[in-house]
């Protein structure tokens, strides 16, 4: 039950961090805001303060900022305070002051997370492949590896990397037993496979696996804020490149989409690990909402800032019709995706 509460705190925190950059920045540039809810659906209560409704609504995943004047389908009044009477920078400013602070709620949290301990798996081997290199060779279960060809591995995701680029050749291993040094030289098995972005390549394995066993990695406040932008820019462009993969079709679409409950589902279980585990997911999902929320999709606020980029190219907006039929497309599809990928995630994957 804990893990479940820390969970709807943790997407609490990205969904009001992000609300409240769009509602910070609406008032400095003069936008007059309606109402300001975390949570979506019906209101379980609400505060008036200063002509602003302050809404906690029911369902904790969400949450949204209402503008005067923000909805195309509302008649416009000339009031001073309507978004569309704002110039185009003023609402490009409001636009992406919530995928903003999306990123720097990530950058904090991975911040955070790197001194207070970035959890890795450590180099001890766990099991041994049958008929692989490794088990041929005399490598054990227990013994933990120093080097991949006199190249120090820190982790284990240091040490899969270097192994896999290992197609010609012997490579030789350096582990630790009980204490003394041991090198073995191998002849590793060259597989094709697939990457995690769909595309065809070649890794070369010996046949070992790792351990249950972790260790954390942690650093001085300095290193750990480039430690944590480091990790955030290559979650990115690691996102942007995953998701061209899916739209060309190198990446299967219902193996490599969730939803909500998975994502609730994978937050609740890195909870039960530990406190640290959770802050560095939030800080990757927080980062994953300002990577999607720039889409050039309506009624995403990348698609409201391709309605403003048109708006400058035309020196004229969109016609209220046009806005209103892109809406409309869009939120179709974010809730036949949503739908697709709650099943999936209920009936595929949470189902095996």
């Amino acid at each position: 039950m804990l893990e479940v509460i820390l969970v709807i705190l943790a997407f609490s925190l990205m969904i009001f961090i992000h609300e409240l950059g769009h509602f910070v920045m609406a008032l400095r540039v003069g936008i007059k805001v309606e109402i300001f809810s975390l949570g979506m659906g019906p209101k379980i209560f609400s505060v008036t303060r200063n002509g602003i409704e302050y809404r906690l609504s029911l369902v904790p995943i969400g949450g949204y900022v209402k503008m005067l004047g923000e909805d195309p389908s509302e008649a416009v009044t000339g009031e001073k305070g309507e978004f569309g009477a704002q110039p185009a920078w003023s609402r490009f400013k409001v636009l992406i002051a919530g995928v903003t602070l999306n990123y720097i709620l990530g950058l904090v949290l991975m911040w955070i997370v790197f001194m207070a301990g970035y959890p890795i798996i450590t180099t001890k081997v766990g099991a041994l492949v049958d008929d692989f290199p490794a088990k041929k060779a005399g490598i054990e279960v227990g013994d933990k590896v120093l080097a991949i060809d006199g190249k120090a591995v820190s982790d284990w995701e240091v040490l899969i990397e270097l192994m896999h680029k290992k197609t010609a050749g012997d490579v030789k291993v350096t582990v630790d037993r009980d204490g003394r040094k041991m090198d073995f030289t191998l002849k590793p098995v060259v597989k094709e496979t697939k990457d995690l972005l769909g595309n065809d390549v070649k890794i070369a394995q010996v046949g070992i696996v790792n351990s249950d066993e972790r260790s954390y990695l942690k650093y001085g406040p300095g290193e750990a804020l480039i430690k944590g932008a480091q990790k955030q820019v290559s979650f990115v462009v690691i996102t942007y490149r995953g998701l061209w993969s899916l739209i060309t079709g190198r990446l299967a679409f219902k193996e490599n989409v969730s939803g909500p409950v998975g994502i609730f589902n994978l937050m609740t279980q890195a909870a039960k690990i530990g406190i640290i585990p959770l802050v560095l997911l939030t800080a990757l999902i927080s980062t994953l909402l300002g990577v999607f929320n720039v889409l050039p999709v309506p009624p995403l606020d990348g698609g409201l800032i391709l309605f403003l980029g048109i708006e400058k190219l035309r020196g004229k907006p969109l016609s209220k019709k046009a806005q209103e039929i892109a809406m409309q497309a869009g939120w179709m599809f974010f809730i036949g995706l949503m739908l697709f990928a709650t099943y999936n995630d209920i009936f595929g994957k949470l189902g095996k």
